[in-house]
């Protein structure tokens, strides 16, 4: 059974992660809010990954980065610290934490990492500026650690288009918004947490052991096609 540490797994995509990697792994969750779930194989440790020291883990086969945000305005109104706290958010936490649990995942299982981008990073959306350069600096890292850490430790990120959580909340506010997203994507659908946390446990597994460095995207086809 493997070892699981995921921050930010107690909303939204990174719980749906915990809840479906619960039956066979042990998880660890870091995050500011307490989850509203337990289970046996479930360790929470609450901390804010910006300001607190990550607390000492001893073991772990896996690392899952789930914070992010979705700061859209136009590029007038936004300011320095917008483009600083979505910097912060997205690239300087998955790097602390990727940091400090290092020397413990290049002891584990075939080990993995699986950090998040945005399908915003490779389409051109308005009023994306900020989350759109922070996502691209995690693709960056992606790409550079996985060079970097081969063999011993493999890293890839997902790229979900609007996903149906708290954080999405605003851009699916009512019938007419939720109307309009489903219509923009091609396979007439945005996608449900349960949906990327079947990809993270892909990532996670075995079964990819041979895939790193990677972006997937979980697009319902918005980049890829143009129908």
């Amino acid at each position: 059974m493997k070892t699981i540490i995921i921050v930010g797994g107690s909303k939204g995509i990174g719980k749906a992660i915990a809840q479906k990697l619960l039956p066979n792994h042990n998880i660890i969750n870091i995050s500011r809010s307490f989850p509203d779930f337990s289970h046996n194989n479930f360790v929470h440790h609450q901390c804010d990954v910006l300001k607190d020291e990550l607390p000492q883990i001893d073991t772990a086969d896996g690392l899952v980065y789930c914070p992010g945000s979705i700061n859209l305005k136009p590029i007038a109104r936004l300011s320095m610290d917008d483009f600083r706290e979505d910097f912060e958010i997205n690239v300087l936490g998955a790097v602390k934490s990727i940091q400090r649990y290092l020397d413990i995942l290049k002891k584990g299982n075939q080990s993995s990492i699986v950090l998040f981008s945005t399908v915003a990073a490779k389409l051109g959306m308005p009023f994306h500026a900020s989350v759109a350069t922070s996502k691209s600096g995690v693709e960056g890292l992606v790409k550079s650690l996985g060079a970097e850490l081969a063999p011993t430790l493999r890293i890839n990120a997902i790229a979900p288009t609007v996903t149906d959580t708290d954080l999405a909340s605003k851009l699916l506010r009512n019938e007419k918004m939720i109307e309009n997203i489903t219509e923009r994507h091609p396979l007439k659908k945005y996608l449900k947490p349960e949906e990327v946390a079947d990809m993270a446990e892909f990532l996670l597994s075995d079964k990819a052991s041979s895939i790193s460095g990677q972006v997937f995207e979980l697009d319902c086809g918005i980049v890829t096609f143009k129908i």
